[in-house]
C-alpha cells in the first residue's frame, strides 16, 4: 500500500482575543459615562464620547443601556450603594450618634467628588423636565429610606432619644451634599472637620 502523504498544516492563524465579558462591558461604559458626564456636562456629552472613553463602539453602549438617562440613573444606583455601604460601615461600631455622624461624615468625604458634579448637572434637567423628575425622585426616595432604616436602627440599638431617623437621615444629607458644592470650586473652603462639628452641636441639642 502506497505510503500515505504527510497532511497539509495549515499556517497559524493569531487567536482572537478573547471577548470582555458582559459585566465588565458595563463597568468600563459606566466609568466611561462617569468622566464624560463630568467633564464635558450631561447636555454635551454624546454616547460617542462615552464608547470612546470605555475603549468600546456606541454599539455596546446600546447593547447595555437605552440612552444617557439609563446610563446616568446606573451610576447613581452604584454610588448609592457605595453611600449606603458607607454609613453602615461607620455607625456599626461607634458608641454615640455624634461619633456615628462624625464617622459618616468622613467616609461620605471620601468617595468620589465627580459625582457631586454630574450630580447637580442631572438635578438641574430633572428639576426642569417633570418626565426625568419623577423617575429622578423616586430613586432619590428609595435611598432616603435606605438611609432612614439605617439611621433607625442606630438610633433603636443605642437608644438616641430626641430625633427621629427621617428628620435625622434628611438633615445628613443635606448637609453633606450643600457643603460638597461649597468646596467643588474651592475645596478648602470646607474645613475637614466642618460636618461632624455641625453634626455634633445638632445632635447634642435638637432644639437649637
Amino acid at each position: 500500500m502506497a505510503e500515505s502523504s504527510p497532511r497539509a498544516v495549515s499556517p497559524r492563524t493569531p487567536g482572537r482575543m478573547p471577548r470582555p465579558a458582559r459585566a465588565d462591558v458595563r463597568s468600563r461604559l459606566l466609568e466611561g459615562a462617569r468622566q464624560v458626564f463630568a467633564d464635558r456636562g450631561f447636555a454635551a456629552a454624546t454616547l460617542d464620547h462615552v464608547a470612546a472613553a470605555a475603549g468600546f463602539t456606541k454599539g455596546a453602549v446600546y447593547s447595555n443601556f437605552a440612552g444617557k438617562d439609563e446610563l446616568f440613573l446606573a451610576l447613581m444606583e452604584d454610588e448609592v450603594a457605595a453611600r449606603l455601604a458607607a454609613i453602615e460601615a461607620a455607625m456599626a461600631d461607634a458608641r454615640d450618634l455624634p461619633e456615628a455622624l462624625a464617622a459618616v461624615a468622613t467616609e461620605l468625604g471620601r468617595l468620589d467628588p465627580r459625582w457631586q458634579v454630574l450630580f447637580l448637572d442631572f438635578w438641574q434637567r430633572a428639576v426642569r423636565e417633570p418626565a426625568v423628575r419623577e423617575v429622578f425622585v423616586a430613586t432619590r426616595r428609595e435611598f432616603r429610606d435606605r438611609v432612614t432604616a439605617v439611621v433607625a436602627g442606630f438610633l433603636a440599638r443605642r437608644g438616641v432619644a430626641g430625633w427621629d431617623a427621617e428628620s435625622l437621615g434628611v438633615v445628613l444629607l443635606a448637609l453633606v451634599h450643600g457643603l460638597a458644592v461649597e468646596s467643588l470650586p474651592e475645596p478648602g473652603a470646607v474645613p475637614p472637620d466642618l460636618l461632624p462639628r455641625v453634626l455634633t452641636r445638632l445632635v447634642a441639642d435638637p432644639g437649637a
